[in-house]
């Protein structure tokens, strides 16, 4: 078994207009959202054994956030550019890395990639994950290098707004 969480960054700041897409930090938001969605994710025992975010800053501060709230060592999430408005393909490119020994993976990335990946890799048909939103996806396989041939079952989706409206 095999278990695949995917966030989509927080909420983002666009108050510098000078500062390009890939640096752009988190506004109020998402510095607000970020903390409670890992709270959630620490009262449901979740315990991601790695996790992998997309270069960008905003996708970085998300999930040092939710490492913090969860316990995970801020220091050992990988920054892996090919998450940054990743394609399904790069998605794939980055699972076939993680050693078959590791069952469960967090990846935070951006929209609309991440949204189309959940959409492709299970039977979950959404429009849009929003900011800060998580898919919990768990695969009948035992090697990571499989997953392209399965569709996995989604356990759950949480995001901000089912909690503040």
């Amino acid at each position: 078994m095999k278990t695949l969480y995917l966030v989509r960054h927080a909420k983002s700041s666009w108050s510098d207009p000078d500062i390009c897409d890939h640096d752009r930090p988190l506004n109020r938001r998402g510095n607000k959202d970020a903390p409670y969605m890992g709270k959630l994710l620490f009262e449901k025992g979740i315990k991601p054994e790695k996790l992998i975010s997309s270069s960008a800053v905003r996708a970085l501060e998300t999930a040092k956030q939710i490492a913090k709230e969860i316990r995970f060592d801020r220091n050992s999430i990988i920054a892996d550019e090919r998450l940054y408005h990743p394609s399904t393909m790069d998605f794939f490119r980055v699972i076939n890395e993680i050693d078959k020994s590791i069952g469960e993976v967090m990846f935070f990335s951006h929209n609309p990639g991440i949204t189309d990946f959940v959409n492709f890799i299970s039977t979950f048909d959404i429009i849009n994950i929003p900011t800060c939103g998580i898919v919990c996806i768990q695969f009948d396989t035992n090697d990571w290098k499989e997953l392209s041939n399965h569709k996995g079952r989604v356990t759950f989706y949480e995001f901000p707004k089912k909690y503040f409206g």
